[in-house]
């Protein structure tokens, strides 16, 4: 099976596999589009049946640069160019934006752009927000914007649902899309807000304390088994919990030890960086799209905390 990947550019490491463009600092929009691969338009052409008669209410979805078809949609599907995509992450943040990765998926029906916003901090540690965007050409899915905090110390994203301030937003490929665009610019332009209410639960998670009982009955809720389960996944749920237990005595989550703040980190420091059970050749991809879109184990997390 192919990489997903198709091409790329990223900031000194690369990611995954797949073809790319190294750089040693991030670049702006204009040549971030270029180094990406991203440069070319999506062209709607017309369908045709075996008769050459024109099927209506389709069309292919078709790459300027090499008139590949990346998916037939429907007549109501509305374009977002790649173009248009580093415009809108610059406009919601400006001349700061920069970008650490960009490119494309599955022979383009997909793309990504990871911007960098200015460091923050949080609970005194560094944290490095970014606004990731994707993006499809065939119909598959939404346009996604979301908010991406990483806390560097252990490279752990903090992707928190917070029920006081908007992390993503999303929206279809019909209607207006362009007008969507401008209202998430409302909706999304102050991520500031989100930023500061993320600094603001954490502060009150950092005082708000998890001992080992709390622990216990947390991952219960999170890693429930049926009570039919087999031997094998009984063990293989245990280790699960093991692992996630495991982390929270990471030494850099010692300032927060028996918190919910610590608690919460540790669950984030297994998310990304814990080998899934069984590894698929695109693992590494899957793990990417899930930590954006936001992880369902660290999301129950953030639901158990109360954040």
């Amino acid at each position: 099976m192919p990489a997903l990947v198709e091409n790329m550019m990223y900031v000194r490491e690369k990611p995954w596999h797949g073809m790319g463009t190294r750089v040693e600092e991030a670049p702006t929009s204009k040549d971030a589009i270029e180094l990406a691969g991203l440069n070319w338009d999506v062209v709607p052409c017309p369908v045709f049946d075996d008769r050459h008669v024109q099927i209506q209410g389709y069309w292919a979805n078709t790459r300027s640069t090499d008139n590949s078809v990346l998916g037939i949609v429907g007549s109501r599907y509305q374009i977002v160019q790649n173009a248009e995509a580093f415009d809108f992450t610059d406009a919601l943040i400006g001349e700061g934006m920069r970008y650490e990765t960009a490119g494309s998926l599955k022979g383009g029906r997909q793309i990504w752009l990871l911007g960098k916003m200015p460091d923050i901090e949080i609970v005194g540690d560094k944290v490095e927000p970014y606004v990731c965007f994707t993006n499809t050409h065939d119909g598959s899915g939404a346009v996604r914007v979301c908010m991406t905090p990483i806390r560097v110390v252990c490279n752990n994203t903090l992707n928190a649902a917070l029920n006081t301030a908007q992390r993503k937003w999303s929206t279809v490929h019909k209607g207006s899309v362009q007008a969507k665009l401008a209202d998430a610019r409302k909706t999304l332009g102050l991520m500031d807000i989100y930023l500061k209410r993320l600094s603001e639960t954490a502060d009150m998670l950092a005082c708000s304390p998890f001992f080992e009982a709390d622990v216990m009955a947390a991952l219960a809720q999170m890693f429930p088994l049926e009570k039919d389960a087999t031997d094998r996944q009984k063990k293989v749920n245990e280790e699960i919990k093991d692992d996630v237990y495991t982390c929270m005595f990471a030494p850099d989550l010692l300032p927060f030890q028996d918190t919910k703040w610590g608690f919460l980190n540790a669950v984030a420091d297994y998310v990304a960086h814990s080998d899934p059970i069984r590894k698929t050749k695109n693992w590494q991809e899957n793990r990417f799209a899930s930590i954006v879109a936001g992880h369902p184990i660290f999301d129950k997390a953030v639901e158990i905390v109360g954040a």
